[in-house]
């Protein structure tokens, strides 16, 4: 997925929209805990995530050939997430984030290709990544906004959002299977935070529908 060129998934300006997301493919990796706490798992697991999609990505290098295959670049992260005990979505409350943090795949990469990339990593590095998993998931209905700053002020974005989505005749829909989604279109370690561009997605419905 080229997201300079897709807008309407990637948008590059601060203006509420309402869209269906279709069925993808991901890899994923779950964890728990606040992303910033020293001993959270959170880096390892993206570290983790990026090592399956860059060997799936360079493995015509490795003599293993995929059907199909076209160079691809590797898709910014995203993350799935919620809180056991709350309601809805606070941001604020990181130390009880659980998460699903994802990176889509191309539509031609196949489970077999997952399963070869976690025994090439295994054989070649000695490293047991079978906790990244193979995903096929269809998002759905949205509404989504670009955020520009530090993870902490999303608050605003989000209200927004809402203002926005109760305008156009629709409610929240959080469930277990549909959370709140960040995606990082930063690096962390190379943006300051005031420009840290996040898109963040929250799933709807149609005011009124059970």
């Amino acid at each position: 997925m080229d997201i300079k060129k897709n807008k309407v998934l990637y948008p590059n300006k601060q203006i509420p929209s309402i869209l269906h997301i279709q069925e993808s493919k991901f890899l994923m990796i779950q964890g728990r805990g606040n992303p910033n706490d020293i001993n959270s798992s959170y880096k390892d697991d993206v570290s983790k995530l990026y090592q399956v999609a860059y060997t799936i990505r360079m493995s015509y290098k490795n003599n293993y050939l995929i059907k199909g295959f076209e160079p691809f670049t590797v898709a910014p992260l995203e993350g799935y997430w919620y809180q056991e005990g709350i309601e809805g979505f606070d941001p604020l409350r990181k130390d009880l984030f659980v998460y699903k943090l994802m990176i889509p795949m191309p539509d031609f990469i196949h489970e077999k290709d997952y399963l070869w990339a976690i025994q090439f990593i295994k054989v070649k590095k000695g490293m047991d990544l079978s906790e990244v998993k193979f995903l096929i998931y269809e998002e759905g209905l949205v509404v989504q906004m670009l955020h520009i700053g530090p993870y902490d002020t999303e608050v605003q974005t989000i209200q927004q959002m809402n203002e926005f989505m109760n305008q156009e005749g629709y409610e929240i829909d959080f469930s277990p299977e549909r959370l709140h989604h960040e995606i990082y279109l930063s690096d962390p370690r190379k943006v300051s935070s005031e420009k840290l561009k996040t898109i963040i997605r929250h799933p709807i419905k149609k005011r009124g529908n059970v």
